[in-house]
């Protein structure tokens, strides 16, 4: 272990969720077995081995699908309230882990400390939320056109789901899967990232002990590690119906046509080119706290991180320069050091990219007016720390109208009303998330209407990241148009089905068609 793993406790972390070094040198836990090429998970605080993961061959593969499909058997003829107990105390092993498990995340991935904690809180909640949930999966009853004929619908476990997710959020977001599909009766096969794949099997650690302690099945909770060739084993799978997938446009559309060749289902949540909209009657205050956590917030790696500043051109100059400000005080370093705001990029691979969006922006005649940079030196030995950089650019850019998945923030200005502003947000392939801010009620009601905001997720007052999951998380156009978490999410992870019931001695046919005999 390094000294900064030493320091901040990451070797009791990883003893107090189950994962230990085995014979051949590789880091494992109690219930995920692999026999294929090894990955090697080097943290981007320090740039220090952390462990070695076996990958997932395809004979493993086959075997893990053979448990999952076995235990579907058993786990969808569990009450949906007995579902919900189980889900229960997985959300309470979560809580007694929140610390060690928020520690990996960080120092895995790369998040501060407290966001880290944050991701694990998120699990807890859509445990909670989930267990709610399993007394309230609802059909509909309507009335029947025959006389004596009852009709209603119900929802049934669509049976093996499979889940592939990304490095930024390495447990949430198989949480938010996760804890839906086990609520309506499915097992899941999780893929994580490549770049995170010791905060997979922690959490398949948890979620084992606590299927064990019930006497359930193991293969209600799967886990298969690797690269895309791993993930091509489930989109290409039709014993998997629904594949719930996290990542970019690109990954997006492969895993899009795979599944739809089997005409199976996906649920996808991909890049986001997030806008806050600055209007004449923001709260400047305001604006400065969420634009600038938007941006820089897990070092600008996160699908709502705010990409885009939209700001009128009469408060431009006010809000450029609070903006800017704002960026001399953050902090840059250990995210494990909770006195730092910003961490590192996930990898030198991720840097790369931050490099050339800062330069393509000067190219297209953008001005940089935070500079951005490598971090070098003391405490930057992975290479992977770079300083948030803000450009005053033009929407018609083309890099502004792509996803930079780093602490890269465009400053742009609108005139006039603000249909200009939504025009500009609009104006991009990608639909996550956007915000306004404004105290004028008719400026936000028109970002709110039928003609603004085209995307998933719409705020007020607050910044484009930090969603709750009380809600539904997703976003239309190329950000794919899945729907995760809260609301009625839980609907994809079911299948729908119309039941009549004749309970007379009459067989009256819809429409009054007749047919007798």
């Amino acid at each position: 272990m390094s000294k900064i793993a030493t320091e901040f406790g990451i070797d009791a972390a990883l003893k107090a969720l189950g994962i230990k070094e085995i014979n051949d040198g590789t880091s494992t836990g109690s219930n995920y077995f692999a026999s294929g090429e090894i990955i090697e998970s080097y943290s981007p605080v320090d740039g220090v081995l952390i462990a070695k993961v076996k990958t997932t061959s395809k004979e493993d593969y086959e075997k893990v699908m053979a448990k999952a499909t076995e235990a579907f058997q058993t786990w969808r003829k569990k009450p949906a309230p007995q579902r919900g107990e189980i889900v229960r105390q997985f959300g309470d092993k979560l809580r007694e882990l929140k610390e060690p498990l928020g520690k990996l995340v960080s120092y895995e991935m790369g998040k501060s400390y407290q966001e880290g904690l944050g991701e694990v809180q998120e699990m807890i909640d859509i445990c909670d939320f989930a267990v709610g949930l399993s007394r309230q999966l609802h059909g509909l009853t309507m009335h029947s056109e025959r006389p004596g004929h009852r009709m209603y619908e119900q929802y049934h476990p669509l049976g093996v789901v499979g889940i592939i997710s990304a490095f930024n959020f390495p447990v949430a977001v198989w949480a938010w899967n996760t804890a839906l599909a086990w609520i309506c009766g499915d097992v899941c096969v999780w893929k994580p990232s490549e770049k995170t794949p010791l905060c997979g099997v922690a959490c398949q650690n948890i979620a084992a002990e606590v299927f064990k302690a019930n006497d359930l099945p193991e293969g209600i909770s799967c886990l298969i590690n690797g690269d895309y060739k791993v993930g091509e084993m489930m989109t290409g799978d039709s014993r998997i119906p629904l594949v719930s997938a996290t990542g970019s446009i690109r990954m997006g559309k492969i895993v899009a046509q795979a599944v739809a060749a089997r005409l199976g289902k996906s649920l996808l949540e991909l890049g986001g080119n997030n806008a806050i909209i600055v209007t004449p009657d923001a709260d400047i205050k305001m604006t400065v706290i969420g634009a600038v956590f938007g941006a820089v917030g897990t070092a600008g790696q996160r699908c709502t991180s705010t990409r885009r500043l939209i700001i009128h051109d009469s408060i431009y100059d006010k809000v450029k320069n609070a903006v800017v400000d704002a960026y001399k005080q953050l902090r840059i370093g250990n995210p494990l050091d909770e006195n730092n705001h910003v961490g590192p990029l996930i990898d030198t691979d991720a840097v790369g990219m931050y490099n050339k969006a800062l330069e393509k922006v000067v190219s297209e005649g953008g001005k940089i007016i935070v500079e951005g940079g490598v971090l070098e030196g003391n405490g930057y030995e992975s290479g992977c720390y770079v300083k948030p950089a803000i450009a005053e650019a033009k929407p018609d850019f083309e890099i502004v109208q792509h996803e930079t998945f780093a602490p890269v923030l465009y400053l742009l200005k609108y005139s006039g009303d603000v249909e200009n502003a939504i025009k500009i947000q609009n104006g991009v392939v990608q639909g996550l998330s956007s915000a306004i801010m404004t105290n004028n009620l008719r400026e936000a009601e028109r970002f709110l209407s039928v003609a603004g905001s085209d995307c998933g997720i719409a705020n007020v007052n607050i910044g484009t990241s930090g969603a709750e999951i009380g809600g539904a998380f997703g976003g239309e156009k190329e950000t794919g148009g899945g729907r995760e978490s809260g609301s009625d999410a839980w609907k994809i992870y079911m299948r729908r089905q119309t039941n009549t019931i004749n309970y007379t001695d009459q067989l009256p046919l819809a429409q009054g068609i007749q047919f007798d005999l």
